[in-house]
C-alpha cells in the first residue's frame, strides 16, 4: 500500500483543518491513496467533540495577547495545545478489512514506542484509560483521531522541542493527575525537527506496512 507523504512545513490550524477536510473528501471518493500530512503550527488550543469550557485554564485575554488560537473540531478528546518544537501528523487513511479503529490507534502509538525506544533508549508505554504514549506519567504524544465515511483523519501531535509551560494553559486531554513531556526535556538536548520527521514517516511505513510517495510541498 502507498503513503503520501506531505510536509507542510509551519502552517495556521485553520488552513491544515481545511486541507485535511479537502484530502479526507477525496479518500472517501477514492482519488487519491492514503495520505500523511506533517505539520508545526503556531500555538493553537484544539477542543474534541466531549471538551469543556472549564479545559481552557488561560483567560480569554491572554490568550488573544498571546496570538492563541481556539478551535472546536470533529475528533475525540478533550483539549489539546499545538504549537512550535511539535510534529504534528494527520492521517488521513481508509478503513479496509485489515484495520478497524482500536487496531489503528494502537498502531499510531506503537510508532512512537518503537521510536523512542529503538532512536533514543527510552522506555514509552501506553496506558489504557488514556490513549497516547507515555513516558512513566507524562504524555509525549497525543492522540485525537476522528472516522468518517470510513476514512479517518486528525491525527496525532508529538512533543519534540515543545514549550511544555504552554500545556498550563490547558487540562491537557482532560486528565489532571499526570504532565506532558517532550523529547528535549527527556534528553536533555534540543532535537532535530527534520531527522525526527524521517523517523516519524520511517516508523508509520513500518508499522502499517505501507510503501511512500513523498509530495512537494504545494502539490
Amino acid at each position: 500500500m502507498i503513503l503520501r507523504v506531505r510536509d507542510l512545513e509551519k502552517m495556521p490550524y485553520g488552513q491544515a483543518l481545511e486541507l485535511q477536510r479537502d484530502l479526507h473528501a477525496r479518500r472517501v471518493a477514492d482519488e487519491i491513496e492514503d495520505t500523511l500530512l506533517l505539520v508545526e503550527h503556531p500555538p493553537v488550543i484544539t477542543m474534541g467533540r466531549t471538551g469543556k469550557a472549564g479545559d481552557i485554564l488561560a483567560e480569554p485575554d491572554f490568550l488573544r495577547k498571546q496570538g492563541v488560537e481556539i478551535h472546536t473540531i470533529e475528533r475525540g478528546g478533550e483539549a489539546t495545545y499545538h504549537g512550535p518544537g511539535q510534529i504534528v501528523g494527520y492521517l488521513i487513511v481508509k478503513f479496509p478489512g485489515r484495520l478497524d479503529v482500536r487496531t489503528f490507534v494502537d498502531g499510531v502509538e506503537e510508532v512512537f514506542i518503537r521510536l523512542l525506544d529503538r532512536e533514543y533508549g527510552i522506555n514509552a508505554q501506553r496506558v489504557r484509560e488514556h490513549r497516547g504514549v507515555w513516558v512513566t506519567d507524562e504524555k509525549i504524544t497525543a492522540l485525537g483521531i476522528a472516522l468518517r465515511d470510513g476514512v479517518s483523519f486528525h491525527g496525532f501531535a508529538f512533543n519534540v522541542n515543545t514549550n511544555l509551560e504552554h500545556f498550563n494553559w490547558i487540562v491537557p486531554c482532560g486528565i489532571t493527575d499526570r504532565g506532558v513531556t517532550s523529547l528535549q526535556k527527556l534528553t536533555g538536548r534540543k532535537q532535530d525537527m527534520e531527522q525526527l520527521k524521517a523517523n516519524v514517516v520511517n516508523y508509520i511505513c513500518e508499522v502499517f506496512e505501507y510503501q511512500r510517495e513523498e509530495l512537494p510541498h504545494t502539490k
